[in-house]
């Protein structure tokens, strides 16, 4: 057994081999920890958990000899965005303005570990989440596993560039933006943004207001619904919840959906960009494989609602929320003092005002689903750009710079909408490309369900030039 293959593998793929007792937790945790050390130029972590996770594993091993009931995660290595508290570790939000421990584990982090999960590290991210680049002065650049001199997108860059590496099966992310979304299309991975309210953001009340939503990103559909399975349901702390889905999301990843109404379109939400021809191709070549395996697909006009004034406001409120747990204010990115400056306005009655606005935008966009089922569109409308796009930028100059890459998902934040991002293929230019899938409220099954059947028929690829567990050649 070749334990760079297995730490490479997903969840499903490790937990059979836990329970076969093929290998122990202890020993997949010191190889993800080991693979972690030798991808470090990567720059997806800002902490590893070291000794924290292979005391966890050997719990783990102790509770599995002893007969214990084990949760679906029992043994599994998962990376957690720097924005989730994880005890013992620093929440820095991606800055070095914090210093001072989490006192307890997030409710999301504290539901993984009743499952079993072990905790190997906090990932990367830019500061305060506020740029689909994860790039900032304290932690650096984070580099794209399939070539190390192009952006691995954000905010949850990190995590992203960690499963697409293969140096852990699972990472959570949060998307206030796209932040699941955007990294998942630039390395290749499947990353679903729920709908709001469907997982927990206790011990705080909300994640950049109405907009942000934490969750996997994932290699494959299956081990993301098994991860979701987990941490999914809202608790009295949280501001949004979502009633319960019909079926788990692992079951609706194993189903297999026939007759489905899905509208395509390469329109972007915004007037201030539009789709690279490589991700217009993408879009048609996954409408052509949607309709081979049985469903409808109509091009459409979506029609979409203006959400600038739903969406702006939320982001400068949102990160304004996030100064009071800040420990040394003075230590924030020039960036982020001039963001907080801007956003002055963004006071409570006016994010409140926002709040509203979006729920009239999702109205709006629930017109979509009167005639689909699911909406197919590009994720990003660019290709992911060389590191190094935030460097000099001032806050406005980062905001525009942003645009190209929140194009098609920022609208699906304001309205709360499930949507997820997929692979689908590589560009000419070596980098994966990918799709968005768009639902209605309480869509996420049926988003699962295509997207299973998708990855199906058209695996997702690794990236050829990986190092780590899945070298394959010498990166650019």
């Amino acid at each position: 057994m070749d334990l760079r293959e297995v730490v490479a593998s997903g969840v499903r793929e490790q937990r059979e081999l836990l329970e076969q007792g093929a290998l122990s937790a202890r020993e997949l945790i010191e190889a993800t920890l080991d693979g972690i050390e030798q991808a470090g130029d990567l720059n997806a972590f800002t902490t590893v958990l070291h000794e924290q996770a292979i005391a966890e594993a050997i719990e783990r091993d102790q509770a599995r000899a002893a007969g214990a009931d084990l949760g679906p995660l029992h043994g599994i290595p998962i990376a957690v965005k720097d924005e989730i508290d994880v005890v013992g570790a620093v929440t820095t939000f991606g800055t070095r303005a914090n210093t001072i421990p989490a006192t307890a584990d997030a409710e999301v982090v504290r539901r993984l570990r009743a499952a079993g999960a072990v905790i190997v590290g906090k990932t990367t991210m830019p500061e305060f989440g506020q740029w689909p680049y994860t790039e900032s002065s304290t932690y650096g650049l984070t580099r794209n596993p399939w070539d190390r001199t192009r952006s691995a997108g954000g905010s949850s860059g990190g995590s992203a560039a960690a499963v697409a590496a293969g140096l852990v099966p699972v990472a959570l992310g949060g998307d206030g933006g796209g932040s699941i979304r955007i990294p998942a299309a630039c390395c290749g991975l499947f990353g679903l943004k729920t709908q709001r309210g469907r997982v927990p953001t206790a011990p705080y009340p909300h994640l950049w207001w109405a907009l942000g939503v934490l969750g996997p990103l994932t290699r494959g559909v299956q081990d993301s619904a098994i991860v979701y399975d987990v941490i999914r349901g809202s608790t009295p702390v949280d501001r949004f919840r979502a009633p319960d889905p019909a079926l788990s999301f692992e079951e609706a990843a194993r189903r297999t959906p026939t007759g489905l109404r899905i509208g395509y379109s390469t329109k972007s939400p915004t007037v201030l960009t539009g789709p690279d021809p490589e991700h217009v191709r993408a879009v048609h070549d996954t409408a052509e494989l949607l309709a081979q395996l049985g469903h409808t697909v109509i091009e459409v006009d979506p029609r979409y609602p203006d959400f600038t004034f739903a969406f702006y406001p939320q982001f400068y409120g949102g990160v304004r929320a996030e100064f009071p747990f800040v420990d040394h204010p003075e230590r924030l990115e020039r960036r982020t003092r001039q963001t907080a400056v801007l956003g002055a306005w963004a006071r409570q009655r006016v994010v409140e005002w926002a709040i509203r606005r979006g729920e009239t935008a999702a109205r709006k966009a629930d017109r979509i689903f009167d005639q689909c089922d699911l909406l197919l569109t590009p994720t990003i409308a660019h290709r992911p750009p060389p590191v190094g796009i935030l460097d000099g930028a001032n806050s406005v100059r980062a905001q525009l710079a942003s645009v190209p890459m929140v194009a098609y998902t920022g609208l699906w934040n304001v309205t709360g909408h499930p949507a997820a991002s997929l692979p689908a293929g590589v560009a000419t230019d070596g980098l994966p490309l990918a799709v968005q899938l768009v639902g209605p409220a309480n869509g996420e099954p049926t988003i699962l369900s295509v997207a299973a059947q998708l990855e199906q028929a058209r695996p997702h690829p690794r990236p050829v030039c990986a190092k780590g567990p899945w070298a394959q050649g010498d990166c650019r």
